[in-house]
């Protein structure tokens, strides 16, 4: 047996050095019980802990297993679900768990992708958060374990399930602002330093260890976790992955194209010296083959919104424009006249780092659907990878500091052998992710 199966028989299946925690409901409390949905949520600090919370108030769910490195987390998210279930959690095993049915993947980036795989190898559906891989190698990776091993895979850019998503498309199928040629996406915030980091003592509640899992071993400093390891790339993906994936999937979706042909980037570190791995300020642009094109605009630590929205994504038509953002979309015509609203009444703050509202429980249950009645998925594996390979693209072209050449079929760099050393990863030995 490889040291990586060793290792997870050991740890995320026996239980041992990840924390899995049961509160399952008693029998008694499940109406229709043929159909309850058994869940494991990986990664609960922020996001997961949101996710949590989702899962709990959906119809029929029983949140089985509650999994963290950090036992504080462990002991919050546990008592949260403690209260709404009712049942005295325990700890057992996870994977090796017949009855379990979805694993939820809130960790780390470097997690996503490994995580995926060895649910999709247990035989249980998967939820996991954007972006689908720390890198394009694991997206590929893992869109050919979904269809090795035929489970639902719902990737976490929750706009897909917007209620106005279905008429937007159409809107622009109709003509409604002509013919769509170009996309302008952005993200602006606030984010202060997390300064130079020091060695420090590992906390006594953090399985830093196990954290690592899949990435190479660095020492531990006192300005990665919870939430700084997304500026680093051992373990992050940058703003672009992290916040740009979700405006840069509503582009490539609403302009209906796929694989790029040309992909450049510009920008850096430029507004305070600290241990920030990407740019903090950043334009991506991506040309397509069918005289189509998107422009992605990163200000990590310039809080001027753009059109009035911290985030958002400007569809551009012959005719008009398309104004998107979580909420809805207003449409204008040529002169910024404009001439059609559709809102919804949830609002989501871009600040916010949990961000639960109407979004996230649309896509939750469109999983949940999918998984009992084979329900068409929202954003299958195969196009939230395609969105996030956007995102992994832009960091390659910002890293060698040079356009990149896209072949428009399968969305693999060509003749650019420093570019291609970055399509994947060295692993922690015994870690290499295997379909």
């Amino acid at each position: 047996m490889s040291s990586r199966r060793k290792f997870v028989k050991n740890t995320i299946v026996g239980g041992l050095g990840l924390t899995f925690i049961s509160t399952a409901k008693s029998y008694s409390q499940i109406i229709g019980a043929n159909d309850r949905i058994n869940v494991a949520v990986m990664g609960t600090n922020s996001r997961g802990h949101g996710l949590t919370k989702v899962f709990i108030e959906s119809d029929n769910v029983v949140i089985s297993y509650i999994c963290d490195v950090d036992s504080n987390v462990v002991n919050k998210t546990v008592t949260m679900a403690h209260e709404t279930q009712g049942s005295k959690p325990k700890g057992e095993k996870v994977l090796e768990d017949k009855n379990l049915d979805l694993l939820v993947i809130a960790a780390p980036d470097h997690w996503h992708a490994p995580a995926t795989i060895m649910a999709l190898q247990a035989d249980k559906h998967v939820y996991v958060e954007k972006p689908c891989g720390h890198n394009p190698r694991e997206g590929e990776l893992v869109v050919a374990a979904q269809k090795k091993y035929g489970k639902v895979v719902q990737m976490g850019n929750q706009q897909r399930s917007g209620l106005f998503a279905e008429t937007a498309l159409k809107d622009i199928r109709a003509g409604l602002i002509g013919d769509a040629y170009h996309a302008k996406c952005w993200y602006s915030n606030k984010r202060e330093s997390i300064g130079h980091g020091k060695p420090a003592s590992i906390p006594s509640e953090l399985d830093y260890e196990l954290w690592q899992g899949p990435a190479p071993r660095e020492d531990y400093r006192d300005n990665i976790i919870h939430y700084n390891w997304h500026w680093f790339k051992n373990w992050g993906t940058g703003e672009i992955c992290n916040n740009g994936t979700h405006a840069i999937d509503v582009a490539r979706w609403l302009l209906e194209v796929e694989y790029p042909t040309k992909v450049t980037s510009a920008g850096g570190l430029y507004h305070v010296d600290d241990d920030w791995e990407f740019p903090d300020t950043q334009t991506a642009a991506f040309e397509f083959g069918d005289k189509k094109s998107i422009a992605w605009e990163c200000l990590s630590r310039n809080g001027m919104p753009i059109y009035g929205q911290s985030t958002g994504t400007l569809i551009q038509g012959t005719k008009g424009n398309m104004l998107v953002n979580t909420n809805g979309y207003r449409l204008y015509d040529e002169s910024g006249k404009q001439i059609k609203e559709l809102l919804s009444n949830s609002k989501l703050d871009t600040a916010d780092l949990v961000g639960v509202n109407k979004l996230s429980h649309n896509h939750v249950a469109n999983t949940l659907n999918a998984i009992r009645n084979g329900e068409p998925l929202n954003s299958p594996i195969q196009e939230g990878h395609k969105s996030v390979l956007l995102c992994h693209l832009g960091n390659i072209a910002q890293g060698v500091g040079r356009t990149l050449h896209i072949d428009g079929t399968n969305g693999h760099i060509v003749n650019d052998k420093e570019a291609n050393a970055l399509w994947g990863r060295e692993y922690a030995k015994g870690w290499e992710p295997v379909v």
